[in-house]
């Protein structure tokens, strides 16, 4: 029997576990879950923020980065020829092939075509297999990736994130963050922006970054405010500074991978948010705020064009609110936008997207794909594509019928060149080009369920799955190979994080409370 979901709530004061309001991520005060606010109550007062536990890989230094427990081996990038793959590139001057070699070298993809014999290189035998380019996630937070499932009926993502927001320790901070990275890395997402809308004090962000340091997955880190942070109080733009010199400057253990960004909460409370643009602006910064999901949450991007603020550097998520006026806004600007597909289904309360997907696209705004959290969507970049497609037709009798439906080449760019543009990366990944970082996957074509092979865009949305992932090359360096994760010690990853996710909802109590005090083994 179908359970419908709650109207959107009008805006009031609730609490977070400890005590602060409780604000939408748009800044506006929310009210918390009836079930939430039980299990809220039931914690109080046994969920203060604790120094890192000992022996936490986060506990080494503030940064760059020394943790004293290696969760993998570090790949190096090496000299390789993918052989004989059929082609998927995403580049227009490239375009499908039946049969395709690819030379990569020192990260960096070096030559695409046939019969080719670089001196040196080693060879990947790919005549099943289907090449692309990497995924690209374009908002996913990932502090509460091992929560994916606290959520239970009639206690879903809000009244979870109300519930556990204050409950997490940085060091769960780093195991969550971790666990998101190699599972992004195992489904062939090659980048991610990781957008930290708990960023609960300057440990809490250096976890993270450790998390990223270790997780060898390209990535924006998008600092943002604690959860229940007053929508008058900006973030600490202080940190950001410490941040930038510590993680960012000469000892940065990046490589390059991970560059630094912001999220901000929207004009919902404007006169915070115009300070906020002023000291983001002055540190050349790019932006992503959530732009809605209901009315009554609505960020409209015709409201921030005027305020000169929007532009390509300016990413929107959701937007499912918008209108004619925003959407030329966009168009004006260049700035993206973010579907989370999943979640614009579950909490769309605006109507959901797939009007506004078809909208969006026949103006030409980047539209790019993404989860928003593990909990609202499964971290699968193939099954995002699947339903953007499956959803994206004209239906009769309604203002979307004259408009042209996505096609699967559409849905193959919002899930990599669309999200590369949107991060400002299309230079760099999105595609298998020549001179970009080789970010690459290859796609087992003669698995039960993908064979026989037709067209291969069609086999690419339609069909495939991570479980047909074979092998995953970021920046060069072969993350996984034959299906397994050869970067990291997934088990380690996996008992750690359970580890986390157990001591979280032993902290939160009430409805979370785990029916034992140890931990799960594995």
């Amino acid at each position: 029997m179908h359970t419908p979901m709650a109207p959107e709530p009008s805006y009031g004061d609730s609490q977070n576990i400890d005590g602060t309001t409780l604000f939408d991520d748009c800044g506006r005060p929310v009210p918390a879950h009836p079930i939430g606010r039980r299990a809220i109550l039931a914690a109080a007062g046994a969920t203060a923020v604790a120094p890192f536990l000992a022996g936490s890989p986060a506990t080494a230094a503030a940064g760059p980065h020394a943790p004293n427990s290696r969760p993998g081996k570090k790949p190096a990038r090496g000299h390789y020829l993918i052989k004989g793959a059929a082609l998927v590139s995403v580049d227009p001057a490239i375009g499908n092939r039946a049969k395709a070699d690819i030379e990569v070298r020192d990260g960096r993809i070096v030559q695409v075509g046939t019969n080719l014999t670089p001196r040196g290189a080693k060879v990947i035998d790919a005549s099943r297999m289907i090449a692309m380019p990497g995924f690209v996630e374009t908002h996913y937070h990932m502090w509460s990736a091992l929560g994916r499932n606290f959520v239970s009926t009639g206690f879903e993502y809000f009244a979870a994130k109300s519930a556990t927001v204050a409950a997490y320790r940085p060091d769960d901070f780093y195991h969550s963050v971790l666990l998101g990275l190699v599972e992004c890395a195992s489904a062939g997402i090659t980048t991610v922006n990781n957008w930290s809308h708990n960023t609960r004090g300057p440990e809490y962000a250096d976890a993270e970054l450790h998390a990223h340091a270790d997780g060898l997955v390209r990535a924006r880190y998008s600092y943002g405010h604690r959860d229940g942070q007053p929508g008058t109080q900006p973030i600490d733009f202080a940190d950001i500074d410490r941040v930038t010199r510590t993680w960012f400057g000469t000892r940065s253990p990046f490589d390059g991978l991970v560059h630094l960004g912001v999220n901000l909460r929207g004009p919902g409370q404007l006169a915070n948010f115009l300070v906020e643009m002023t000291e983001v602006q002055k540190r050349k910064l790019p932006v992503s705020v959530h732009s809605g999901q209901g009315p009554t949450t609505a960020v409209r991007a015709a409201e921030l064009e005027r305020m000169g603020v929007l532009g390509p550097d300016f990413l929107l998520c959701h937007a499912l609110p918008f209108d004619e006026a925003d959407r030329q806004a966009m168009v004006r600007t260049g700035a993206p936008v973010s579907f989370s597909v999943h979640s614009e289904l579950r909490l769309g309360t605006a109507g959901g997207f797939h009007g506004q997907l078809l909208r969006m696209l026949a103006a030409g705004i980047t539209v790019s794909l993404s989860f928003d959290a593990s909990s609202l969507a499964p971290i699968n970049m193939f099954e995002s594509m699947n339903v953007a497609w499956n959803l994206g037709i004209p239906y009769l009798g309604t203002d979307t019928a004259d408009l042209p439906a996505v096609v699967f080449r559409q849905a193959i760019e919002m899930a990599t060149i669309n999200g590369a543009k949107a991060l400002g990366l299309e230079k760099v990944t999105g595609s298998i080009t020549p001179g970009k970082r080789a970010d690459i996957i290859l796609i087992r074509a003669d698995d039960l369920n993908i064979a026989p092979v037709g067209d291969l865009e069609s086999t690419v949305v339609r069909s495939a799955t991570p479980a047909n992932i074979d092998t995953v090359l970021i920046d060069g360096r072969i993350v996984k190979r034959n299906r397994s994760v050869v970067s990291h010690d997934v088990d380690k990853v996996v008992r750690n994080a359970a580890a986390a996710a157990h001591a979280v909802r032993t902290r939160a109590g009430g409805i979370l409370t785990p029916t034992t005090s140890k931990p799960p083994a594995f």
